[in-house]
């Protein structure tokens, strides 16, 4: 070939790769509108490497699809839009200058939120499975990966730790009403989130009040009043009304001074729509010494 059909050929080369990285970067950032910086790296690499650039694109989109989009089991992850509701008390001081994390999938870049994410598992999870939840519902494939594959390993590290501290409290350990105190605890942590699906919920709800009806039978006095009212809100919560009752009745017995002895009460009698105990109750709370707090009223002002 002579020189000047080489120099047609590179010159229309040249030209065809300016073309490509065109259609590209008009393709995802005009028409797909993703806004991402990468798309125009991207763009600029195949407009100044001629014929290597789009190689190794390609090569990259191909190594993401086979290696990094693999699908994850989420059997046991709920994966519906509805929020779940959070029961715990917030960390005020911790959170003021927080943005949660709901807002921030609805705003955050793909990148950010990425590092966003990260940032949340780096520290202990164990509070922050529902808010994780959220992030399965994430437009970025990435993020939701990663939000469920963190989510399945605590949860496998839930279900580990609980089969093996109740079958050593089944087999009289003799620590065992320590064992049960703390296990109410850790349980309460984490099914007060609603992470589980359904009927595993329930299973592990049965668990922890078995292990509340153990210690209730050797020590009832060492339970708190915290205690009392995480085995009645989750057994509330599967709509286990019996049983609940209850433990809302034991907590009013050996806790009569704690606000949770009735506000448990309240939402017992409210769920099952029992008009007159619920007034009852309030009655029985404005004449006691206790103290009303804001969220206490609210939840009267809500059920009236």
């Amino acid at each position: 070939m002579s020189t000047t059909g080489q120099g047609i050929l590179i010159i229309t080369l040249i030209v065809l790769n300016f073309i490509a990285a065109a259609i590209y970067y008009i393709v995802n950032f005009v028409i797909k509108r993703n806004k991402e910086k990468s798309i125009l790296i991207k763009a600029l690499v195949i407009a100044l490497c001629p014929v290597v650039g789009i190689v190794f694109i390609c090569l990259s989109y191909l190594w993401y699809k086979v290696f990094m989009s693999a699908p994850v089991d989420l059997e046991d992850v709920i994966f519906g839009k509805d929020h779940p509701k959070f029961e715990m008390k917030a960390e005020e001081d911790k959170e003021r200058n927080m943005i949660p994390l709901e807002e921030a999938i609805a705003i955050t870049e793909k990148q950010d939120l990425r590092a966003l994410m990260m940032n949340v598992v780096s520290s202990d999870i164990k509070n922050s499975l529902a808010s994780i939840t959220l992030a399965l519902n994430s437009e970025d494939t990435e993020t939701a990966h990663y939000a469920a594959s963190v989510l399945q390993d605590a949860l496998n590290n839930f279900r580990t730790t609980v089969d093996k501290e109740y079958k050593e409290i089944m087999e009289d350990a003799p620590d065992k009403y320590e064992r049960c105190r703390n296990l109410i605890d850790y349980m309460d942590q984490v099914l007060s989130q609603k992470v589980f699906i359904e009927m595993e919920q329930r299973s592990y709800v049965g668990i922890m009040e078995a292990v509340g009806e153990i210690l209730y039978m050797g020590e009832p006095d060492s339970i708190t009043p915290e205690q009392f009212e995480a085995i009645s809100l989750r057994l509330l919560g599967i709509e286990d009304y019996e049983k609940c009752e209850k433990w809302c009745e034991r907590s009013r017995i050996h806790c009569p001074s704690a606000l949770s002895s009735y506000t448990c009460q309240l939402k017992l009698f409210f769920s099952q729509g029992r008009r007159a105990e619920f007034f009852n109750c309030i009655d029985e709370l404005k004449a006691s010494p206790i103290v009303i707090d804001k969220e206490t009223l609210e939840l009267i002002r809500v059920f009236t």
